[in-house]
């Protein structure tokens, strides 16, 4: 089929402002159902390289498709504000009026999106627009505070200032001259006002209202429209498809590949069909077809089993499974209680400490895979483990399915008002060859709630519960399971103020294991190989490349740093040259949790002929016993020449509170 582009569509909001759109329409004069994503991240260039893989394909099969800048961002006019913000959401409601009301739609519209664009279809789809007929979500979350980018167990993410960097050399980008006259006003107003997103994250440090909003799982029923819910196992975000599937009350369905951080069709672990899941979503749910969509598995997903973990890209291992129901029948809890060195069947008397040296954590991996050229993947756990208390079983005798969300139950004390305890399970293979299987951190002050954490008083017994991550691994016979605690998990975790201990009353502790019965198989409809698709015939000016490099000082302080130089090119469909590349830094001492320091540096370059821009921007965050403190500068220059058009510093002292 035909399919005719419209480059840049103003879509007039209520207020005035004006959100740019890329349309994509099949051919036909019958009005069709629509796609829409929606993003921050720049229509014209940002995504213009997955959008030419997407958009095309879906139009081509008879659907009109739209891509919009938020406000402030790309081409749009008005200012950001916030990741989620009832702007973005109204914005958002006004858009699908938009284009319901064209006469190429025929008013059903589904909405697109990985991450961003996969957290606020849902959050869309929680306002109930009546034009808003299904979701796909992918990479998405159903609580902001416990599974995003931000906060993990009550523990701060790194990634909340790794973020907050991105996004302030994200939101420094001009909008394009071709398409505003007023570029260059807009463009100075976006630098003076970006906002500073990582300080503002950090001022809410408990699961408060700011948090809820945007939460769907505050209110599964307002959901309406069937939802697809797809990730992948090396990405940050495994929890949510799981708990769309047994919460929504609305056809929904989980899919869980091998992937990392990407449209399963340009992943770089195992490319697979993502245009084949969506056309059969949408077929069933916009165009009314029967697809089998609503028949599908309530929970397919790919099995893990071990091989030998690298830091760099490379293909998994396993088989793909489906469970019929989520919940489901098949998967059964199994108790295996902590004793010295292992599990046992039944409690036994035991005490033990954990207490970790805060670099603790550097075969983690990159928090969110996928979003680096390489290098981002979890590595062999073993020297994690030698750092870590370790509980192992016996080697197998017998394989081992887990599927779910490992419990642990802890008793324990504290000999510090703040402490963390970071909970992983492994496979460890007879070789020694240890395999994350899923992971999680408790900030202990949050032993009791998210909402209202309480210092804890040395030497006080308290109870607490970590449910780990999303899972799906198959253990081997003649392999260990292995539980490894640890009070710090660098880089991924903020440390906490001091190096505490942490002491366990096994007795009182457990951990709960979400065992499959093998043999009960339905069949997985797995997604199959990627198809072919459409590709952006850009002019590669400078290729892509990327490097990690772990060192430790003369003053020992262990120290990751990245390099990703994401490559120059010249988009062939309206001329824009665009570059960029971000260096990133973190480090610790080992015996200093207080050392912790991460750096990033981003530049972007854009070009036309003799129009030529460049930002670059510079962020520190570092810390004490009491307090973080944020540091960000911005350079922005034009021309050939390079004249300075701003330079400003900001910083902020943000009391740590309970993190």
């Amino acid at each position: 089929m035909t399919v005719t582009v419209i480059e840049n569509q103003w879509i007039l909001l209520p207020d005035g402002r004006r959100l740019a759109a890329r349309i994509w329409l099949p051919e036909g004069a019958e009005p069709a159902p629509a796609i829409l994503e929606y993003l921050p991240y720049r229509k014209r260039d940002g995504t213009a390289p997955r959008d030419a893989t997407t958009h095309p394909v879906f139009a081509a099969e008879g659907y009109a498709c739209v891509r919009v800048d938020i406000a402030g961002t790309g081409d749009s006019e008005g200012r950001f504000d916030d990741e989620y913000s009832e702007q973005e959401l109204s914005d958002g409601e006004a858009v699908l009026g938009w284009i319901a009301s064209q006469p190429w739609c025929n008013g059903r519209i589904g909405m697109i999106g990985i991450s961003w664009g996969g957290f606020n279809g849902l959050q869309l789809a929680h306002r109930r627009p009546p034009a808003l007929k299904a979701v796909v979500s992918v990479a998405s979350t159903v609580d902001r505070y416990a599974d995003d980018i931000h906060y993990m167990g009550g523990c701060l993410l790194s990634d909340n200032m790794n973020w907050g960097s991105q996004m302030f050399a994200y939101l420094t980008r001009p909008a394009d001259p071709e398409l505003r006259p007023d570029w260059r006003e807009d463009w100075l107003q976006r630098l003076e006002e970006v906002p500073f997103s990582a300080a503002d994250w950090l001022r809410h440090a408990v699961r408060d209202a700011f948090w809820k909003h945007g939460s769907v799982c505050e209110d599964w029923s307002a959901i309406q429209a069937p939802v697809l819910a797809i990730t992948g196992w090396a990405d940050a975000y495994v929890n949510a498809p799981p708990a769309l599937a047994a919460n929504l009350q609305v056809p929904a369905k989980a899919l869980i590949g091998p992937w990392e951080h990407r449209y399963g069709h340009i992943s770089k672990l195992e490319a697979s069909d993502f245009h084949g899941e969506v056309l059969r979503w949408f077929g069933r749910w916009l165009k009314q077809e029967e697809t089998g969509a609503e028949s599908l598995p309530d929970y397919r997903t790919f099995m893990l089993e071990h091989f030998n973990p690298e830091a760099t890209n490379g293909p998994r291992k396993g088989r793909w499974i489906a469970e019929a129901e989520w919940p489901s029948p098949n998967v059964q809890p199994q108790v295996r209680h902590l004793v010295p060195g292992g599990f046992a069947a039944a409690p036994a008397e035991g005490r033990a400490v954990v207490d970790t040296p805060a670099h603790a954590g550097a075969a983690g991996g990159y928090f969110c895979p996928g979003m680096r050229i390489d290098n981002e993947l979890p590595g062999d756990q073993a020297a994690d483990d030698a750092l870590s208390l370790c509980f192992d079983s016996a080697p197998l005798e017998a394989p081992l399915e887990l599927l779910g969300r490992a419990r642990l139950k802890i008793a324990f004390s504290a000999d510090k008002p703040v402490a963390q305890l970071v909970a992983r399970l492994c496979d460890v293979s007879p070789e020694g060859v240890s395999q994350r299987i899923s992971y999680r951190p408790l900030n202990l002050t949050h032993h009791a709630s998210h909402e209202t954490p309480e210092a804890l008083v040395p030497g006080q017994l308290y109870e607490a519960e970590i449910m780990l991550n999303e899972c799906a691994h198959r253990l081997r016979e003649g392999h260990t399971l292995r539980l490894a605690l640890s009070t710090s998990y660098w880089p991924i975790v903020w440390p906490a103020p001091e190096r505490a201990q942490v002491r366990l009353d096994l007795a009182r502790c457990s951990l709960v294991l979400p065992v499959r019965q093998a043999g009960r198989e339905t069949d997985p409809v797995p997604p199959g190989p990627a198809r072919d698709f459409p590709q952006l015939a850009a002019e590669e000016l400078r290729a892509p490349a990327g490097t990690a490099r772990q060192s430790v000082g003369a003053d020992g302080r262990a120290a990751l740093d990245t390099f990703d130089d994401y490559g120059k090119a010249r988009n062939p469909d309206h001329g824009l040259v665009a570059g960029s590349h971000v260096r990133m830094h973190y480090s610790i001492h080992p015996e200093d949790p207080a050392s912790a320091r991460f750096e990033a540096v981003w530049q972007f370059t854009f070009e036309r002929g003799s129009w030529q821009v460049a930002i670059e921007t510079e962020n520190r965050m570092t810390c004490d016993a009491q307090n973080f403190y944020l540091w960000r500068k911005l350079r922005a220059t034009e021309g050939a020449e390079g004249a300075e058009v701003l330079s400003r510093v900001w910083q902020e002292v943000i009391p740590r509170g309970l993190l």
